[in-house]
């Protein structure tokens, strides 16, 4: 038995390095906004649900040896497929695909193909596993929780150093290498069993089955339960997400640290439920009561949360208008997320031992039972994260996706207590805490702006959909032309006025080119960098958005403040904004620019290394029309290394860090530069977004660094699967 826990301990590590380095490769396939992170989870969680549905299938037909032989090849398939899936799910699904396929139907097919061999692998393991450990009916559930328990710690664990260690120290492919070990030799510790192991056939069905448990309900009727519990579970930790997301700024850092915690304190509650289950004769209500107080205790710490962020000491440390990387900030955002989400989470984790305590009557059926409760689980876990980060986030915002959430638990608590037939009052006082969440939780812009530091008299401009979070908080002294500042995805990078380093990102190229008409800007952010980058009156400027909140607030600054360039641009055709991944745009399509332009992006911020790669940079390149530009923010020397490594006529200018890329000799003049900047018409548009700069040459007063072809370069360190700066904390 100890060697087959720790075998699935590490199959639950393996697993999540796995689930980390795929999402990561088929995010370059399906975009890396939210949408597309929606479809690869659920693709993931669909294969685990028929991996559940084909051992429930088999599990029963097999003996205890057979079924332990049976998990150790899947260990190896899953290991195999790990250490193929580079060359699989990334050189041809993520690169090759890339752009061929658009609708979101056809990404979540595509995705779930691609993981359909793993995750039914891995889907299949825990029904497989129970079958080999069902010598007798007696503590049969104890012994299938301790299993779930260890293998969601392992998950937690690999969620954790995944995470925080391996991606950014050794990279994506070197995790994977590791999870494939790990999986060989959790199948090799099975095989170590076999000796021991049962080789006698399964026993009729109804043999050897627990008497005086049938009141406790049916399969189907615990099915149904899962697939709720399932489904609320994983639209709470999108919410947890969603809110951390804003409190701690959306880093590398801030998805595993959820998930670890998350699934470390329900496999601690697991565990603890197993301990529980020899004192509990009835696990209904145990199970409603776990469901219930889970929820309830999440909404609460939710609450609490919300009413103590603005107040120190959090507000100081937490600051939204400051930058929250510090060891400082990313301990306290640790220590937050540990408390908003581990006690929420361990005791909705007590919730499966009582429920394998309610199926488990019979030794025949134990892989069917534990197969299709694990399957009816994980199909609720797909649900919950495609309709709450597809529907529920879209239309009802974090706030009301809550009150969907307590509207589903007050439901499951009112009928559970009206098939009571007598008082039980836990469960009423939960229903009763359900019912005043419903009244108490303020909607989205009030909830949202008070996490955003707006004060009684501030204007507050607030959207959020699926894809994120955007608030505008204007100052008291806002003017007729607008003053405040934009928060995106939790960081207060963006303001009105324009910062100059933004203006200056938009204006250098088309200033640098002859003639530039047609103008690509990846990010619009405030606005700043698309407005610049219309210098010229020959240029149209196309603005992409992966955040479609940041163009609802622009429409909606701009009806505020109509003389402010913001609502110029939205009046004047030359400028035309959309919402969209930019990488994939390039995929998607053909055309080609005289000149594109990245709109400044912290290397810190998540997904921020599939903008900084080299893999990127080759598809700017092929995009480009002759004699193009490619202008982009340097905040890293791996950016520059990586940046000059694809294009091979650069220039970096400084002090701004600002880094110009051709396929053909670049025509910089700095005298030239200057006059552009010093030209009458170009000074007034550029101040009337950025009012009192009169001198733009001082971001470029420094010698500029330039390459030729001739001149020899480093090996690119920035990929798509290596994203060293994202990961900030592994390097200097």
């Amino acid at each position: 038995m100890s060697r087959l826990f720790f075998a699935f301990f590490g199959s639950g590590f393996a697993a999540l390095l796995c689930q980390v380095a795929w999402q990561r490769m088929l995010g370059v396939f399906a975009g890396s906004d939210a949408v597309a992170a929606a479809l690869v989870v659920g693709a993931f969680l669909s294969g685990l649900g028929l991996g559940s549905i084909f051992g429930a299938m088999i599990a029963d037909r097999l003996s205890p040896a057979r079924a332990v032989l049976a998990f150790a090849l899947a260990e190896g398939g899953i290991g195999a497929f790990a250490l193929w899936s580079k060359s699989f799910l990334y050189d041809w699904v993520a690169m090759d695909l890339a752009g061929s396929v658009g609708t979101p139907f056809a990404l979540f097919a595509v995705c779930f193909v691609g993981l359909l061999l793993p995750t039914t692998l891995m889907g299949a393991s825990l029904p497989l596993l129970s079958r080999a450990v069902s010598n007798s009916v007696d503590g049969l559930a104890e012994r299938i929780g301790w299993l779930n328990g260890l293998n969601t710690l392992g998950a937690g664990l690999g969620a954790l150093l995944g995470g925080w260690c391996l991606i950014g120290n050794v990279g994506v492919v070197d995790a994977l290498r590791l999870a494939a070990a790990v999986n060989l030799l959790a199948g090799l510790l099975a095989l170590s069993v076999l000796p021991h192991a049962s080789t006698a056939s399964p026993p009729p069905r109804g043999a050897r089955a627990v008497r005086g448990i049938a009141a406790h309900g049916g399969l189907p009727i615990w099915c149904l339960l899962v697939f709720f519990s399932g489904f609320i579970v994983v639209a709470l930790e999108i919410v947890w997400v969603r809110l951390m997301g804003q409190v701690g700024q959306y880093h590398a850092y801030l998805f595993p640290t959820v998930l670890g915690i998350f699934l470390l304190a329900d496999g601690l509650g697991t565990a603890v439920g197993v301990r529980l289950l020899r004192r509990i004769g009835d696990p209904r209500p145990a199970f409603f009561v776990a469901q219930g107080g889970g929820f309830v205790l999440s909404l609460t710490l939710i609450m609490l949360l919300w009413f103590v962020l603005p107040h120190e000491p959090l507000a100081s440390v937490l600051s939204i208008e400051g930058n929250r990387l510090s060891p400082a900030a990313l301990l306290a955002m640790a220590g937050l997320a540990t408390a908003l989400i581990g006690p929420p989470a361990f005791v909705l984790g007590l919730t499966f031992a009582f429920v394998q305590k309610a199926v488990q009557r019979d030794v025949a059926s134990v892989g069917t039972r534990v197969g299709w409760v694990q399957c009816a689980n994980i199909v609720g876990n797909a649900g919950g994260s495609l309709v709450t980060g597809l529907v529920a986030l879209h239309w009802l915002g974090t706030a009301g996706t809550l009150k969907l959430l307590a509207a589903l638990t007050l439901l499951m608590l009112v009928i559970w207590l009206g098939r009571a037939r007598r008082l039980r009052f836990p469960e009423i006082g939960l229903a009763a805490a359900c019912g005043l969440g419903l009244l108490l939780l303020p909607d989205t812009p009030a909830f949202w702006s008070r996490l955003h530091g707006v004060h009684e008299g501030q204007t507050a401009i607030v959207a959020e959909d699926r894809s994120g979070v955007v608030v505008f908080r204007a100052e008291r002294d806002e003017g007729p032309e607008g003053r405040g500042h934009f928060f995106i995805q939790g960081f207060s990078q963006a303001r009105l006025p324009f910062l100059d380093i933004h203006q200056f990102l938009g204006a250098v190229g088309p200033l640098l080119h002859p003639s530039p008409q047609r103008i690509l800007v990846i990010g619009a952010g405030s606005g700043g960098t698309p407005w610049a980058s219309g210098i010229r009156p020959e240029s149209d400027v196309r603005a992409v958005e992966i955040v479609e909140p940041v163009l609802s607030v622009l429409q909606q600054v701009a009806a505020r403040y109509p003389d402010s360039p913001v609502a110029r641009m939205q009046a004047d055709p030359r400028w035309t904004f959309e919402y969209g991944d930019g990488r994939r745009l390039l995929a998607r399509e053909s055309r080609t620019y005289d000149v594109i332009e990245a709109d400044a992006v912290l290397p810190e911020a998540s997904q921020s290394g599939l903008l900084y790669s080299a893999e990127f940079l080759e598809q700017v390149r092929q995009r480009l029309a002759p004699g193009g530009l490619y202008v982009q923010w340097a905040p890293t020397r791996r950016t520059v290394d990586t940046f000059v490594a694809v294009f091979p006529h650069a220039v970096l200018l400084l002090p701004a860090s600002v880094l110009v890329g051709s396929n053909d000799p670049i025509g910089f003049d700095p005298e030239r530069l200057r006059a552009a900047f010093r030209d009458p018409a170009h000074l007034a548009h550029l101040q009337a977004g950025t009012p009192g700069v009169e001198d733009w040459s001082v971001l470029f007063a420094d010698q500029a660094v330039r390459w030729s072809p001739e001149r020899p370069r480093r090996d690119a360190p920035l990929t798509d699967l290596f994203p060293r700066d994202e990961f900030f904390l592994n390097g200097p």
